[in-house]
């Protein structure tokens, strides 16, 4: 017997059918790729980290170039020696410290019985210890993000930025490598007192000559942003600073 295709049920079955189909198929190759995914996740987050403590293969002065993917854990591996969690008063070693997730952290915070969990990445270069934090925060449109490479001191020895939907050409900036390079040099703090790093208008040292001002220079329109960047080096360093103190003791 013929199906008459014209009826409404034959659409309305035939268009359920599609969807179970379409949907197994998607949810199957989401299932394949999710090792994949989360490989390049990992990837990612070791190359941001090397960024900030200039392992990257930059040639050009304007140059932002991660160490390609077949290589960055081993350079990952040979530069980070080791990784840490804080909670409170207690320091743990933790290989998988950059699978913690700053936005759930944050969240969980929110709950005073809670002590968040802060990753911090301890890394030698040229002879030198190097402290690497995680840092997020909110721009003009969207989450903002990045890794602070400091000293023992908490001056800072390189940094990587990055946006989720900042306007191209404005605050997108952020990620560019003379917006970037502007922070290394300058100091979180004063003494023993925190006082961050603010992205300040009117700053006048496009060179940043002066690291000792607790100033970047802000971007050409892209005020709210800038904002968002002072304020997330704000909220999420001055986290470390007792661990730093005990550091230096």
């Amino acid at each position: 017997m013929a199906i008459n295709t014209d009826k409404n049920s034959y659409t309305i079955v035939f268009a359920i059918i599609m969807v179970v189909v379409v949907g197994s198929l998607l949810a199957g190759f989401a299932s394949g790729l999710k090792p994949l995914i989360k490989a390049n996740e990992k990837f990612e987050k070791q190359q941001n980290i090397l960024y900030a403590m200039n392992v990257n293969d930059n040639e050009g002065e304007g140059d932002v170039v991660f160490i390609p993917t077949d290589r960055v854990e081993e350079e990952f591996n040979k530069y980070i020696t080791k990784q840490l969690v804080i909670q409170g008063d207690k320091v743990e070693e933790n290989d998988e410290a950059y699978l913690i997730d700053l936005k759930k952290e944050e969240t969980k915070a929110k709950d005073a019985s809670y002590q968040r969990r802060l990753p911090l990445f301890v890394g030698e270069k040229d002879g030198k210890e190097v402290y690497v934090i995680p840092v997020r925060g909110k721009g003009l449109w969207d989450a903002i993000w990045g890794f602070v490479a400091v000293d023992k001191s908490m001056t800072v020895q390189g940094v990587y930025f990055d946006h989720k939907g900042e306007t191209p050409g404005l605050g997108a900036e952020i990620k560019q490598r003379y917006f970037m390079d502007d922070f290394t040099g300058e100091k979180f703090l004063n003494g023993n007192v925190f006082e961050g790093i603010s992205v300040a208008k009117g700053n006048n040292d496009p060179k940043n000559t002066d690291t000792t001002d607790n100033e970047v220079d802000a971007l050409a329109g892209a005020t709210i942003t800038g904002d968002g960047v002072s304020a997330m080096l704000k909220k999420d360093i001055k986290m470390y600073v007792p661990y730093f103190k005990k550091l230096n003791q």
